[in-house]
C-alpha cells in the first residue's frame, strides 16, 4: 500500500466581493490530488483537498517541500500500525521533516491541503465517511449527525445597497438556515449599523445575526464599535481585532457583554495555546474559530482539541471556520459546536453536497465514504479540470 502520486494546482476563486481587510479579486486556493495503489472492484482510490478560502494557493511550498517528502518516504513509513491504512499523524510528520518552529502563515495552508486529501482517501479506504472514522478515534464513537450550520454572507458589493444585502440574507433564511453573518468595519459605524438594523428586522425571534469585522479595529476603535454593538442581540462579535495581538483581543474582550468569536487566523498548535493563555476568552461564552485546513489540517487540530480540553474548554465552543465538508465532517465526528457554510460565495469549494438541506438551522451529515466530495458536482468539476 502506497501513494503513487499527488498533484497540486492552484485555482483561482475570483469574486468583486471584500471584507474590512481584503477583496478577493485576485485570490486563489490549492486544490491537491492524492493518488494510491489501493484498487477495489476495478477502482482506484484517490483524495482530495485544498486550502479554505482567505489564503493564497502555495505552489512553491507544496512542490519543493511537502509533496517530495511524502513521495521519498517508504511505504511503510506512512501506514498505519496494521498496515491496513495511511496514518496521517505520520504522513504529517514525515511533511514536516527539516522544518523550523514558528512561521505559521503560510506553510501550514500547504500542509493543511494535502491532510484534508490525507483523510478523504484513509475514510474511502476504511469504507466509512470521515466524521465515523473520527467520532471512532477521537470521541468515544459519539457523533452528531445533525450539525448546527449558519450562512456566512454579507460581504461588501460594489453598489450593494440594504435592500441587495437584506435579498441575499432572505435566501439564506429560506434556506433554512437560522443564523447569518454579515461583514462590519469595512463602511463607516453608522452604515455597518444601519445595515445591522435593516437585517435584524428580518429575523424572527429563533433567528439571529453575527457580526465580522476580519481583525480590522484598534482598540479604541475596537470598542466603539463594542458599545454600538451591544444595543442588539447578536449571536457574537467576530474577529474586531489582530488574531495575534493576544493583549488587544483581552482588553476588548474584558468590555464586551456579547460573545467574541474568533480563532480562524491562528495557524498552529502554540499560537491557539497563546490565544487561551493571554487572549482573555470565555470558555462560558465565547467561541473559538480555528481553521483546520489552513492550521496544517486536521492532525494539529486534534491537538489544539485535546490543549482545549487542558484549558478547561469544552469542544462545543469549536464552530471552525472554513464553510465546508471538511470542517463539517469534523463537527460531527468530534461533537463540535457547529460549523460555518458558504451558500453563496467562494463557489465551489464552499457549501456542501448538491442534494444537502438545511432544517431548521441544522443539516444531516452524508454517509458518502471519505469527506464526500463526490457529492458536489460543481466542485468535482474543478478537480477533473485541475488534474
Amino acid at each position: 500500500m502506497k501513494l503513487t502520486a499527488i498533484k497540486e494546482a492552484a485555482v483561482p476563486i475570483k469574486s468583486d466581493i471584500r471584507n474590512a481587510f481584503i477583496d478577493f479579486s485576485q485570490m486563489t486556493t490549492s486544490v491537491v490530488k492524492i493518488e494510491t495503489d489501493v484498487v477495489r472492484a476495478g477502482k482506484k482510490f484517490v483524495g482530495y483537498g485544498f486550502n479554505s478560502n482567505g489564503r493564497y494557493a502555495q505552489r512553491c511550498s507544496l512542490q519543493e517541500r511537502f509533496i517530495p517528502r511524502l513521495l521519498a518516504a517508504p511505504p511503510e513509513a506512512l501506514l498505519n500500525d496494521e498496515g491496513t491504512n495511511f496514518d496521517p499523524f505520520k504522513a504529517w510528520d514525515t511533511m514536516m521533516k527539516n522544518e523550523k518552529p514558528g512561521g505559521h502563515g503560510e506553510r501550514s495552508v500547504a500542509v493543511g491541503a494535502i491532510d484534508m486529501a490525507l483523510w478523504d482517501v484513509v475514510a474511502k479506504i476504511a469504507e466509512k465517511p470521515l466524521y465515523q472514522v473520527l467520532a471512532e478515534r477521537f470521541n468515544h464513537n459519539q457523533a452528531d449527525r445533525d450539525v448546527f450550520v449558519y450562512a456566512a454572507g454579507g460581504y461588501y458589493y460594489p453598489e450593494k445597497d440594504k435592500a441587495a444585502l437584506c435579498a441575499e440574507m432572505k435566501t439564506y433564511l429560506d434556506m433554512g438556515y437560522n443564523t447569518v453573518k454579515i461583514k462590519i468595519g469595512g463602511v463607516s459605524l453608522d452604515e455597518d449599523l444601519a445595515r445591522i438594523e435593516a437585517v435584524l428586522e428580518l429575523l424572527d425571534s429563533n433567528q439571529s445575526l453575527a457580526v465580522d469585522a476580519n481583525g480590522r479595529f484598534d482598540l479604541k476603535t475596537a470598542v466603539r464599535y463594542l458599545e454600538a454593538l451591544e444595543a442588539y442581540p447578536l449571536f457574537w462579535y467576530e474577529e474586531p481585532c489582530d488574531p495575534l495581538d493576544y493583549l488587544l483581543n483581552a482588553a476588548v474582550s474584558a468590555e464586551s457583554r456579547l460573545p467574541i468569536a474568533t480563532g480562524e487566523n491562528i495557524f498552529s498548535l502554540i499560537d491557539a495555546k497563546n490565544l487561551i493563555r493571554y487572549g482573555g476568552l470565555r470558555p462560558e461564552k465565547d467561541y473559538l474559530q480555528f481553521d483546520p485546513a489552513l492550521s496544517y489540517g486536521l492532525v494539529e487540530y486534534i491537538r489544539i482539541l485535546e490543549m482545549l480540553n487542558e484549558h478547561g474548554w469544552s469542544w462545543k465552543r469549536c464552530i471552525p471556520h472554513g464553510g465546508h465538508q471538511l470542517t463539517l465532517h469534523i463537527a460531527a465526528g468530534l461533537g463540535l459546536g457547529g460549523n460555518e457554510s458558504y451558500p453563496h460565495v467562494f463557489k465551489p469549494f464552499g457549501g456542501f453536497g448538491d442534494k444537502a438541506e438545511i432544517v431548521e438551522g441544522k443539516i444531516k451529515v452524508s454517509d458518502q465514504p471519505g469527506i464526500g466530495f463526490e457529492l458536489k458536482s460543481e466542485l468535482m468539476e474543478c478537480f477533473d479540470q485541475s488534474f
